[in-house]
């Protein structure tokens, strides 16, 4: 064979195999892109499928933000989804599900770790509209202002992942500010869980989530009413 049809031959193998190669990677990067939306979404319809607040099933689920317990164990209260189970425990289960996917897309720790954060904080302040709601509403209008500052701290993390997720070398230069934000917001929506939650705890307002609650047969309403202490 010539040297020239040789040279030809050969740099074409390479190039046919470079292509492949980077066909066969690009692939496999919107696969697993795929995989993260699709568990996105299913975290979503956990959060979003959240339908009432029952007394504690057993041992509380012990973990906090910062020195605060969660509206769920300073309350001994269970959050529960349209089929009965435990949401908070499904939504664990789904981010953890999660963060394996989003690791595997490159994703950053500290982005997955805001995500998560951002959508348990959303479930806890969920099931502080929820006790209002049984009380008659004694939080008033700094309610919706805590949910809708809720909600937005959880779509700015969720933004956050999915810059990282789909721009991952453009997010990467704004990924310090955007988390120096994020910290400052949920400093500040932790503040106003804190004040809500004080709120709520008042011993009037815990008796009356005990009868509230106490229509219900197969519910422990002796849980709830030692529940109006400060948080640990």
């Amino acid at each position: 064979m010539p040297l020239m049809d040789l040279a030809y031959t050969t740099l074409g193998g390479a190039i046919g195999a470079a292509l492949t190669t980077y066909l066969s990677r690009n692939q496999e990067r919107r696969q697993l892109r795929a995989t993260v939306m699709q568990e996105l979404h299913r975290v979503g319809a956990v959060r979003d499928g959240v339908c009432d607040i029952v007394p504690s099933r057993g041992r509380p689920a012990s973990y906090s933000v910062g020195n605060q317990l969660l509206a769920t164990e300073r309350f001994h209260l269970t959050a529960v989804l349209d089929d009965g189970n435990d949401a908070e425990r499904a939504l664990r289960e789904a981010l953890s599900v999660l963060v394996v996917a989003s690791l595997s897309a490159g994703v950053p720790r500290r982005v997955l770790d805001f995500a998560g954060g951002g959508e348990e904080r959303r479930l806890q302040c969920e099931v502080i509209r929820l006790i209002d709601l049984r009380l008659g509403g004694v939080l008033g209008e700094s309610l919706e202002e805590l949910m809708t500052r809720c909600e937005g701290y959880r779509q700015a993390t969720a933004q956050l992942l999915l810059r990282a997720l789909w721009h991952p070398w453009q997010s990467r230069w704004r990924m310090h500010a955007h988390i120096r934000s994020l910290r400052r917001e949920v400093a500040a929506l932790h503040r106003m869980q804190e004040t809500a939650m004080s709120i709520l705890a008042q011993p009037e307002n815990t008796d009356a989530l005990v009868e509230r609650l106490a229509s219900h047969p197969d519910r422990d309403t002796n849980r709830i009413g030692n529940a109006a202490g400060p948080a640990a």
